[in-house]
């Protein structure tokens, strides 16, 4: 039976724990410079709506590593929902590859699509969730210390897309998330509730940077302005400018706090030069870390299981 990949919420804490472990093993193997290609033979679609750097260089090496085949699928083409239905576009897709990573505006699009589709599909992000983005994040913490349960995550910014998924993942994982938006820009009501449905102990809101980040072991930020908020960029820098985080915000917090950033960064904006480059930034782990963990998404929904 296939498995989909649309939100955190469909994995359980086993199989995300499973996909760490996997995707160490895949990291080790290519540090070893070992072939492994469960993968041949198998392609993988890539529908994408929105520009993507991390995303799309990500799955399509790692598919390539893997042995199978990535294409990209112009949407300018193809135009589900206009050309033709979303549901035919998938009953069609599933015929000729065997999984399909997805990355769009409307959340609904993607389930319509999974709903119709007899392949994997797995979401390579849309306006409510980034679920591989925040399960590379948590990947790159466990690698720390093999541990995630207790850990103090404080993320600061624009209650979008990546604060939904991180959301998920720590009710998920066990991780204390603080969220610290301005007023008006908090995460999705129905995601909050559902992160505590799974763990209303761990999810905290504090509107003040200072106190948010006092307990912190990890400081988490992104763009005030997510695509498709491109209107509002000005505005928002204005409203969002006390949310920055740089060397005076890093003083009220632990000294050996880690910062992450899923980026793109726009750098003098969210995050300051010394914070993204300084001592604690492991933003660019983050960045590869997207290659190891979904290469561990390709094998595991796609039907090949890692060696033991």
């Amino acid at each position: 039976m296939k498995k989909d990949l649309l939100s955190i919420l469909d994995l359980s804490k086993e199989e995300i724990l499973h996909l760490f472990e996997e995707a160490e093993y895949l990291r080790n193997l290519l540090r070893k410079g070992s072939a492994y290609q469960p993968l041949r033979g198998k392609t993988l679609g890539m529908l994408f709506r929105k520009p993507s750097n991390r995303t799309r260089l990500s799955f399509e090496v790692g598919m390539y590593q893997l042995g199978g085949h990535p294409i990209f699928i112009s949407s300018q083409e193809v135009q589900p929902g206009q050309r033709e239905s979303i549901e035919d576009v998938a009953r069609v897709v599933s015929r000729y590859i065997d999984g399909i990573v997805i990355r769009t505006f409307d959340h609904d699009e993607i389930v319509k699509f999974a709903a119709s589709a007899t392949i994997p599909v797995i979401n390579g992000l849309t306006d409510l969730l980034h679920p591989c983005q925040a399960l590379s994040d948590y990947y790159t913490l466990w690698r720390k210390e093999r541990k995630l349960e207790g850990l103090n995550l404080t993320y600061i910014g624009d209650g979008n897309n990546v604060c939904h998924s991180l959301i998920l993942g720590a009710a998920k994982l066990g991780v204390n998330i603080t969220v610290c938006t301005p007023p008006d820009y908090e995460p999705n009501e129905k995601i909050v509730e559902e992160g505590k449905k799974i763990n209303p102990q761990l999810i905290s809101f504090v509107p003040d940077p200072s106190e948010a980040v006092k307990k912190a072991d990890v400081i988490y930020t992104d763009v005030w302005a997510s695509m498709g908020k491109e209107a509002e960029k000005e505005k928002r820098k204005k409203i969002f400018r006390p949310y920055q985080v740089n060397a005076s915000l890093l003083s009220r917090a632990k000294e050996d706090v880690l910062i992450m950033h899923c980026l793109p960064a726009h750098r003098g904006e969210e995050i300051t030069d010394e914070v993204m480059d300084g001592k604690g930034s492991i933003v660019f782990e983050q960045a590869e870390n997207r290659l190891h963990l979904q290469k561990a998404i390709l094998v595991e929904l796609m039907g090949v299981k890692c060696e033991e």
